[in-house]
């Protein structure tokens, strides 16, 4: 969910909404959230990034199969045509450099996949589903959960695929902040609680499990206000400060961060409007 509506002249329109990506930006570094949510600078697309993009599509295709269809092979098979169609969606990839091998490694990303579990024996609700919550506050929170199971007896599993690899122990709860807000979202909306929140780490054939209370939804309920008041009152004072971590040396706009010698560039006007 993005939180830029429109832009007007020299200014721009952002709802009143958070995404767990979103969220992220800014708990990683003021300055990328604002300068991917507000002044919406472009950024080239990144090889690795576009793989795990590739490797969703495939899944996600996947499981609109027939369960006995859901093989190795077939994923396999899958891969060249997916990519070609996101190339011919997304026009920006036409001209992606990727290195040598580049195809095959999201090919064998999928091989871990399996290793992980059989698709044939599960049949998910949804896959790539959006979910949305209005919480009375006025704040919106939405994204796309990558796979919902849901049981007969009810109960709920929410599953999302990294390509990367596992985070070590300190980064464990940072991780779990994008399962626990799906899971509130969908509390929010279905009154039930998910049972279980899944992150399978396919570089590494990993999986990180969590059982969330009520007591953490309310947790994190608490924690995205307070993040969206602070991301308002960095509008309001138009101060979004860079946080120099070990991320930096993957950011796309170091060219216009102080902290690289680079010249930050004005900060267009922002008129807040309801999220939807």
């Amino acid at each position: 969910m993005e939180t830029v509506e429109a832009v007007q002249g020299d200014g721009v329109e952002v709802r009143t909404a958070l995404s767990p990506s979103r969220a992220s930006d800014f708990l990683t570094c003021p300055l990328l959230y604002r300068f991917r949510t507000i002044d919406r600078f472009p950024e080239a697309p990144d090889p690795v990034a576009v793989r795990g993009t590739l490797v969703h599509a495939v899944l996600e295709s996947l499981f609109g199969e027939a369960a006995v269809e859901r093989t190795l092979d077939r994923a396999q098979q899958l891969l060249p045509a997916t990519w070609e169609t996101l190339r011919a969606e997304q026009p920006e990839l036409a001209d992606l450099d990727v290195p040598e091998g580049w195809l095959a490694s999201a090919g064998e990303l999928l091989t871990s996949y399996f290793e992980i579990e059989d698709p044939r024996r599960i049949e998910p609700e949804a896959t790539e589903l959006r979910v949305e919550h209005t919480l009375e506050s006025g704040l919106s929170l939405g994204g796309i959960v990558d796979r919902l199971d849901v049981a007969p007896d009810g109960r709920i599993r929410v599953v999302d695929f990294k390509t990367g690899r596992a985070p070590s122990e300190r980064f464990e709860d940072k991780s779990l902040f994008q399962m626990r807000f799906y899971a509130l979202v969908i509390w929010r909306t279905r009154g039930v609680i998910p049972t279980l929140l899944q992150l399978y780490y396919l570089a590494d054939q990993t999986v990180l499990s969590y059982e969330p209370a009520e007591s953490d939804l309310l947790a994190t309920e608490r924690k995205v206000v307070a993040l969206w008041n602070a991301i308002q009152a960095a509008i309001e004072r138009e101060q979004f400060p860079p946080r120099p971590s070990t991320l930096c040396q993957w950011c796309r706009h170091q060219d216009k961060c102080p902290e690289f010698g680079g010249e930050t560039p004005p900060m267009p006007a922002v008129t807040l409007v309801p999220g939807s």
